[in-house]
Formats: structure tokens, C-alpha cells, sequence
């Protein structure tokens, strides 16, 4: 296992690449039969995705469109020393917007999600300022870039969760959405300190809620809740509450010998296939904490279960990634020197 939070870091960054450029061939198959038939009873490598399917176009081993953004946010951390909200705006609106044009199967990676897609509309076409822009869009987009917000700013849980806040509502609404992306992300920045994904996960993030470290204030208070100007949308905390505990409960289970999915890939079925994040953390809490030690089955795993496995598997080898990714995915990741490079930056910026 690593030993640092930047080593850990460094395997979080490269574990979310491996496991969205992983999906790229089957992703979104809800028939599982056809996925099959297509990739054969069990993915375990990058795949190539088939005409008329998302992502055509793309080769095994490249990132579609969540591992672009990923990529843009990384370089907004490095060059701005921590998160900037104008800097990842700017980069939006000139490095990723120009590439769009308001369909589903546009942009890098050929295809661009509901929240996105919504977020351009508004932006371009209807001028809108940033704050205007956040649509309800239920899906995991934005924790799929906010886990890098995650890793630079593990150690400052407030600055962390405010950082999330803001980039999440930038092109989602939902304080729902909002709340259960600080829940994941404060699992993750755990991780990073050197927790394990287990029964006791959510202990330091709940004491983070009674300090008032995360900004929010907690529902059982006596007083009303203040507002937070400097939060485009608050979080009610009993929702992150309800996240961590879910994480924990989720984590236990998957340790418990008496509770079993076998294969584990079932578990997809069990929380849901689809895109929306309360099908989707359960099912990547489960996985990564039953194989904690092993990104390959994790990753593998979630893929396999098909539906949104993409974000699942990113979701994911996020939280496996820190323990050791196997070398055979590392070289067959296309760029993946150039991208644990940018990895290794980000982590030199983390205060020590």
C-alpha cells in the first residue's frame, strides 16, 4: 500500500483515468446479453467501442469526455495552486464549450452529458452568467470532476467542501446532488489521510459536522441555519450526515461474510443501472471497500455490471486506485505518463 497522502493522491488522480477509459467500449449496455455478445463473458481490458455505439471513434485505452474534464480541472489546480472558480469557468468557456454543439453525441470523447449539454445551452446560447447556469440534472458528472478538488485540498475539509459547493453548482442544482458530492468527497479526502474504506470511515468526516468544519450548519441546531454567501446553493448537513453513515453501513456490509453478492458485478443490479448518483455511490462504496486491495476486481467489477459503468468504475478506482494499479492498465492508458506527471504536480502542491 502507498504511505503518503500523495502518494495515495497520486494513485486517486490515475484510478478515476483507468477506470472511465475502461468504460469507453461498453458503456451503457443495459442488456447485458449484447454486451456480452459484443466483449464476451468478462471485460478485463481497455475496448474499443462498436459503430453506432457512444463513444465511436474513440480507440481502447482513451478517455471520453469525463476523463477530458477531469483532465482540465487537474491543470486548473496546478496552475492556479488550489481550486480557482474563475479559472475553471474561463476554461469552459474556451477550452471545452468551442467543441460543443448542444447534441448528445458531440464534443471530446463524442459524447456529452445532460448536465453539460444543459450547462452550454445556457451559457452560449441564452448568455447567461455563471451563477445562472446549474440544471437538475441527477447524474455524477460533477463528483467525477470534484474528485480532483478532493485531492489538492484533502487536509482543509472547509475549503474542500466549499470548493465542491461552488464547482458543483455550476452546471447542477440539486442540494441533494450538492450534499452527496461532499459526502463522497469527504470519504475520499479520508482515504487520502490513510483511513481505510470501512464500518469506521465516516467517524472524522461526522466529527468535521460537529465542528462546523464543513460551513454547513447541522439540522438539529435550535437556531435557524445561517445563510452562506459564499455558497452558490447550501447544503442541508442531516443530507451529508446521511451520506457518510450510508458509506459506512455500505462499507460493513461489503466486510460482513454473511452478506454476499456473488459476482460481485451484481451489484449494480442490487443499487440500479442507471446514470443518477444514488444508483451510482452505493454501488462504488460497495466495491471499493470489498476490494479494497484489489483496483483490478474493483474496477472490473463495476464495469462488468454494465449500464453507467463508466462512472461507476471512475467512482470507484478513485478510492481502490490509492492502493496499486496494475502496470498492464497504466500502459495501456493512452497518455498515461503525460497524465501521472500532472498527477504527480498536483500532489507536490499538497501542504505536507
Amino acid at each position: 500500500m502507498t504511505k503518503t497522502p500523495r502518494d495515495r493522491a497520486i494513485g486517486a488522480i490515475m484510478g478515476a483515468f483507468v477506470g472511465e477509459a475502461l468504460g469507453v467500449g461498453p458503456h451503457w449496455y443495459y442488456d447485458l446479453q449484447e454486451m456480452r455478445r459484443n466483449y464476451g463473458d468478462w471485460i478485463d481490458d481497455y475496448t474499443t467501442p462498436r459503430p453506432g455505439r457512444y463513444h465511436h471513434g474513440l480507440k481502447a485505452g482513451q478517455s471520453a469526455q469525463a476523463g477530458f474534464i477531469l483532465e482540465m480541472m487537474l491543470h486548473s489546480l496546478v496552475e492556479c495552486n488550489g481550486y480557482s472558480e474563475a479559472d475553471f469557468c474561463q476554461r469552459l468557456d474556451y477550452e471545452l464549450f468551442p467543441l460543443l454543439d448542444g447534441q448528445p453525441q458531440s464534443g471530446p470523447g463524442h459524447y456529452t452529458s445532460e448536465s453539460i449539454r444543459h450547462a452550454w445551452h445556457r451559457r452560449v446560447f441564452q448568455k447567461r452568467p455563471w451563477h445562472d447556469i446549474g440544471g437538475a440534472a441527477d447524474t455524477t458528472e460533477a463528483m467525477e470532476r470534484t474528485l480532483a478538488i478532493v485531492v489538492r485540498h484533502a487536509a482543509d475539509p472547509a475549503l474542500m467542501s466549499q470548493a465542491i459547493a461552488n464547482n458543483t453548482a455550476l452546471t447542477q442544482s440539486s442540494e441533494t446532488l450538492l450534499s452527496m458530492g461532499i459526502g463522497y468527497g469527504c470519504i475520499l479526502a479520508r482515504l487520502i489521510q490513510g483511513d481505510t474504506l470501512n464500518e469506521r470511515i465516516s467517524q472524522q468526516p461526522m466529527n468535521w459536522v460537529a465542528e462546523g468544519a464543513l460551513s454547513f450548519e447541522p439540522v438539529t441546531t435550535r437556531q435557524p441555519a445561517p445563510d452562506h454567501p459564499q455558497l452558490p446553493l447550501r447544503a442541508r448537513r442531516h443530507i451529508v450526515r446521511d451520506a457518510l453513515h450510508a458509506a459506512s453501513d455500505i462499507a460493513a456490509m461489503a466486510r460482513d461474510p454473511d452478506v454476499r453478492i456473488e459476482p460481485a458485478w451484481k451489484v449494480s443490479h442490487l443499487y440500479g443501472m442507471p446514470c443518477a448518483f444514488y444508483h451510482q455511490l452505493p454501488a462504488a462504496y460497495y466495491l471499493a471497500a470489498r476490494f479494497r486491495e484489489d483496483f483490478e476486481n474493483a474496477v472490473l467489477h463495476a464495469i462488468n455490471g454494465g449500464g453507467q459503468n463508466q462512472s461507476r468504475a471512475m467512482l470507484t478506482g478513485a478510492q481502490v486506485g490509492l492502493v496499486g494499479i496494475p502496470q498492464r492498465l497504466l500502459d495501456g492508458l493512452e497518455r498515461a505518463d503525460e497524465l501521472q506527471q500532472l498527477a504527480h504536480t498536483l500532489a507536490s502542491q499538497m501542504p505536507d
